[in-house]
């Protein structure tokens, strides 16, 4: 596998079907995927009003950075790691970020600081 071509491909992939998803649900929210692919860089996004509320937020934000996933914010079910393992990512090229360094040790996957 060619991490360089395959993986941003890949995390495009996935998040666009996680914002197909969602699309039918929320009628007033609207959900995109922002790419900074030249820095490696992939964001869903969502955008609107719920009852009065403003709604805005990350729901999922991964980073492609030295040959690795790191994922910086999910707030998925099962989480993008593991869609990242069904596509056959190893699991050292991913970097569950949104932990301290110090609890990275105690997860199944990279240990990066």
């Amino acid at each position: 596998m060619d991490k360089l071509i395959e993986y941003p491909q890949l995390i495009k992939r996935i998040l666009t079907e996680y914002i197909e998803l969602c699309r039918p649900s929320q009628q007033d929210i609207e959900t995109f995927l922002i790419t900074d692919e030249e820095n490696g860089h992939y964001m869903w996004m969502n955008l609107g009003w719920q009852k009065g509320e403003r709604i805005t937020g990350m729901t999922v934000y991964v980073r492609i950075r030295d040959g690795k996933f790191w994922i910086e914010e999910d707030w998925t079910e099962d989480g993008i790691a593991t869609d990242l393992v069904r596509a056959g990512v190893p699991k050292e090229d991913i970097v569950l970020a949104f932990h301290e360094p110090g609890m990275r040790q105690y997860t199944d996957f990279a240990v990066v600081s």
